[in-house]
């Protein structure tokens, strides 16, 4: 049985650069699909949904920003790579923070642009199904208590321990499928780490700096399934 090819949109208000890539993603098996600003974007998606967007950041009134913003405020899950002539690290920043998955500074190879598209659509793939956070105030396992709404993680005693905006985001992730072995693709791929390069090293050290958090029992309670992944492995209560 024949697969449909994957549906990729891309957003560029520069119509050359619109129609050389949706050539090369067109000879390279994809369907695709073109729009030169925010408002053809919405008429495409309200036809039906991408498998990926390749987004433009420069482009005037609602510039990718925006766009990436608006769509992860719509709970869009959508993978987005962002595009940019500025190569200026606080644009990649302000890119991944706002939600896209991957960067590329203009001007780029074609060969990077379709093996990135190609990396972040396998990650996006590998998430298992019915994997949606839950809502919860707060957690409780193995003697910790995380509050959600204060994002603070405190022992038995109270005592809080403060946690970086990263380490929340992994325990976050971890809590919400709790139970469940989690591989670094997936974890990349639900955003616990804001940076597209280093992939599986800056997993494992995110995981690493979150165990200490929690003591000599970090290694136990955040546990690695060798070729697998990562658990948390203490029975969790939510209220």
């Amino acid at each position: 049985m024949d697969t449909a090819p994957q549906h990729l949109l891309i957003v560029d208000d520069d119509r050359e650069i619109r129609n050389l890539l949706a050539e090369q993603m067109r000879d390279a098996g994809y369907r695709v699909t073109t729009a030169a600003d925010g408002v053809e974007m919405r008429k495409v998606l309200d036809k039906g949904p991408a498998d990926l967007i390749v987004m433009d950041l420069n482009m005037p009134g609602e510039d990718g920003l925006i766009l990436t913003r608006n769509l992860r405020a719509a709970k869009s899950t959508t993978p987005v790579i962002m595009l940019t002539a500025r190569g200026e690290p606080i644009d990649r920043i302000l890119g991944l923070e706002m939600g896209a998955d991957d960067y590329l500074a203009k001007p780029f190879e074609p060969r990077e642009l379709l093996a990135r598209i190609r990396s972040v659509l396998r990650r996006a793939q590998s998430l298992p199904a019915n994997l949606e956070p839950l809502e919860a105030k707060r957690a409780h396992f193995a003697g910790w208590t995380v509050d959600f709404e204060q994002r603070q993680l405190a022992d038995a005693a109270g005592r809080v321990t403060i946690l970086s905006g990263a380490e929340y985001r992994l325990l976050k992730v971890l809590i919400d499928h709790g139970g469940r072995v989690l591989s670094r693709e997936q974890l990349l791929a639900m955003g616990v780490v804001k940076q597209s390069d280093a992939l599986d090293r800056a997993v494992d050290l995110q995981v690493s700096r979150l165990r200490q958090k929690f003591g000599e029992g970090g290694g136990e309670l955040i546990r690695t399934v060798r070729n697998e992944g990562y658990v948390l492995a203490a029975p969790i209560t939510l209220e």
